[in-house]
């Protein structure tokens, strides 16, 4: 493709020497000299310059490759002619680049969507883990007794994440503590863990309720 281009470009350089008149017609020129003198590359490049000249009607060559120029008004008409092209060619990468940009940004504008519908399904799946808090009332039937005697995640459905007694604040309560009245419970879990822990721990203690959902493993 470089050569090509290559070509053609010096094609069309000589053309516009032509009509300048740096090369007047039914003068003549030689390759070797063009090459020597200002192009500098290969006599194959030159060879090819000047034979798309020649089917112009530009120059013609000679057994001996001498070069004769024939027609000013043919290297002028090349000339509007290959820029028309060379126009149109410029017109036709831009578009080509363009498709290109145009296919990079769509593949990106499909990740960025693809990742906001999946962290959009993420936040919809963590939506049932959003913590809640239960308060414990007074008379409730767990006041006293430790979580792990109450059984409570297996009769919940509920993770206590922390436990607000007061003014302060405990991190993931261990099994052993005992809970009392006006402590605030931080669980969560699915959509009805709400309703379900609230029911359990606010029950009184001469109604409180037997295992209300099966499990099979604590998280």
């Amino acid at each position: 493709m470089q050569e090509i281009s290559g070509y053609q470009s010096i094609a069309l350089d000589i053309a516009q020497r032509i009509v300048s008149g740096e090369f007047p017609v039914h003068s003549k020129i030689s390759g070797r000299s063009l090459l020597a003198s200002h192009y500098h590359v290969s006599p194959e490049t030159i060879r090819k310059a000047i034979g798309l000249l020649k089917d112009e009607g530009i120059v013609s060559v000679s057994q001996g490759k001498e070069v004769t120029i024939l027609s000013d008004q043919a290297a002028y008409d090349y000339i509007t002619k290959n820029n028309y092209l060379k126009s149109v060619y410029s017109l036709k990468q831009d578009l080509q680049l363009l498709l290109q940009e145009k296919k990079q940004m769509d593949q990106k504008f499909d990740r960025v969507l693809n990742d906001i519908i999946q962290f959009s399904d993420r936040l919809q799946n963590l939506k049932m883990y959003n913590p809640v808090e239960v308060k414990i009332r007074e008379n409730a039937h767990v006041i006293g007794k430790t979580i792990s005697s109450l059984q409570f995640w297996q009769k919940t459905g509920a993770t206590i994440i922390a436990l607000r007694r007061g003014t302060h604040v405990s991190i993931s309560p261990g099994p052993h503590v005992i809970l009392g009245d006006h402590d605030i419970l931080v669980v969560v879990g699915d959509g009805q863990v709400y309703q379900r822990t609230e029911q359990f721990i606010n029950t009184p203690s001469e109604e409180h309720p037997e295992q209300i959902i099966p499990s099979s493993s604590e998280p």
